[in-house]
């Protein structure tokens, strides 16, 4: 078997380094927003007068 030539080498990583950031940067186009913020599911305690919060 014979070894490829570098041109073909070349160009193949290329290739691959230009997918792997087309499938990023469509991944990230098609989820914009990023995380969801966190949602309390209860809401806070009402502190009485002079409670510190620990």
């Amino acid at each position: 078997m014979t070894p490829l030539p570098d041109r073909v080498v070349i160009v193949g990583l290329i290739a691959t380094i230009a997918l792997v950031f087309a499938l990023i940067f469509w991944t990230v186009r098609l989820h914009p927003g990023g995380d969801t913020p966190m949602q309390w599911r209860e809401s806070p305690q009402q502190l009485r007068p002079g409670e510190a919060v620990l």
